[in-house]
């Protein structure tokens, strides 16, 4: 009974964060639609990521390819997938093998990647992949992403040498304590802008994943088109092997 009520709560969450982003879009001159809000359920079971599809929700994401490969399989194919955080190279043919429906990975941080990932999608034969170039704009030395003074070259290695591969956009993550400042949006919005000239890619074409649960409404004024939304969606993480 205390698992349904939070199963409730969630999708009572969900709506209430749509609500908020697309407030929020409007806000910054634009469509409720114009922005994607993936739940992410990390360390929670299938039967909550169920609940929030049956409530409508299509877009979900999760950070650890061992439990992503163990509940993608659980869940109805047409949910549209993201992968999200730093990608080990050993673990993407597994991810990729397991999870049919992966619509992104918001995480590709240098060229080896790159390069595997555009060599498993070609081996698997699968359609090619969206992802994002994950920049580190907080300057952090344990935050996985790219320097932004290297997100150009990196954009065209994806765009221009890995034919499977559908460079979309940027993502960044954030501080330490997953919290923003204005500062990072900032300095992922110009990464946009540089990409978005050397490539010759349409800005509005270019998507730009930045906001979480605590700030996500900022992000979107300052032109997110992706938020990636957990705790706020599912409740505090429940990780089994930390003690309170």
């Amino acid at each position: 009974m205390a698992a349904a009520a939070a199963e409730s709560a969630a999708a009572t969450a969900l709506r209430a964060v749509l609500g908020r982003a697309a407030k929020a879009a409007e806000r910054s001159g634009r469509a409720a639609e114009a922005v994607r809000v993936v739940a992410v359920g990390k360390t929670k079971p299938v039967s909550m990521v169920r609940e929030l599809y049956d409530a409508g929700h299509r877009c979900f994401g999760e950070n650890y390819v061992q439990e992503f490969v163990t509940k993608a399989p659980q869940l109805p194919e047409d949910i549209r997938w993201h992968f999200i955080g730093h990608l080990q190279s050993n673990k993407v043919k597994s991810l990729l093998a397991a999870v049919p429906n992966l619509h992104m990975v918001e995480g590709v941080d240098n060229v080896k990647i790159a390069n595997h990932l555009d060599r498993a999608v070609s081996s698997l034969g699968r359609d090619p992949l969206k992802v994002l170039v994950q920049v580190n704009t907080s300057g952090e030395e344990s935050k996985s992403g790219i320097d932004p003074s290297r997100c150009v070259e990196l954009a065209k290695h994806v765009k221009l040498a890995c034919p499977h591969l559908i460079f979309s956009g940027l993502m960044t993550i954030g501080m330490k304590d997953y919290s923003s400042t204005p500062e990072n949006f900032k300095a992922l919005v110009n990464c946009k802008l540089e990409v978005c000239k050397a490539i010759d890619m349409p800005a509005e074409q270019f998507e730009l994943s930045m906001g979480m649960s605590g700030d996500f409404e900022q992000a979107i004024e300052m032109g997110s088109t992706s938020v990636r939304i957990g705790s706020t969606i599912f409740g505090p993480r429940e990780y089994p092997n930390k003690k309170n």
